[in-house]
């Protein structure tokens, strides 16, 4: 039987499991989740800086490894990375999409705003952000598994790259990173 500490609470390894099958591949799944949990979440949310929202997506890329078969196989942990910083990344330009409609609509109404609002609006949006989704998404990948501290090794099986060039491709993205916020704040 399974317990909630509240009406509203979800308890996220309870809900993701309701679909899964019993027996081993449960116990197979429960030990993945709790492995890696934690950390595809911390994952997600130094992409987005919203761990609420973080963890709902883990839960989700749990559920996608839970039902893709292949991915349960040896590199189920490098997956389990590769598919948390592309859903993070996914939802972060989602996100920068949502933004620029709402305020492409809100532009020609007559709440107009005053000049600090628009430069804390500006601010709000977060220049990492910005520049990590226009990046191509490999670099931006590789920037932010990086910066959760995984080695050369790991980034090679999360992004399925030869581990011998993964310095060389980090240098590039930190590079094309380093030219894309000059490009667009060094005028400021």
């Amino acid at each position: 039987m399974r317990s909630r500490r509240c009406c509203n609470c979800v308890d996220a390894l309870s809900d993701a499991f309701i679909e899964m099958k019993t027996g081993a591949a449960r116990s197979d799944i429960e030990a993945m989740f709790y492995a890696h949990y934690a950390r595809i979440a911390r994952v997600i949310a130094s992409i987005l800086r919203d761990p609420a929202r973080a963890e709902e997506l883990a839960v989700e890329v749990f559920l996608k490894w839970s039902r893709a078969p292949k991915a349960q196989q040896e590199g189920a942990a490098a997956w389990l990375y590769r598919t948390a910083v592309r859903t993070g990344l996914n939802e972060l330009r989602q996100q920068t999409r949502r933004r620029r409609r709402e305020t492409l609509f809100s532009f020609g109404r007559n709440n107009n705003p005053t000049p600090e609002e628009l430069f804390s609006a500006e601010e709000e949006q977060g220049r990492l952000d910005l520049i990590l989704s226009s990046l191509e998404p490999r670099q931006a990948e590789l920037l932010i598994l990086r910066s959760q501290g995984l080695s050369y090794e790991e980034l090679a099986g999360a992004l399925d790259l030869n581990s011998a060039s993964i310095g060389t491709l980090l240098r590039r993205a930190q590079e094309a990173f380093r030219k894309e916020y000059t490009k667009r704040y060094e005028r400021q």
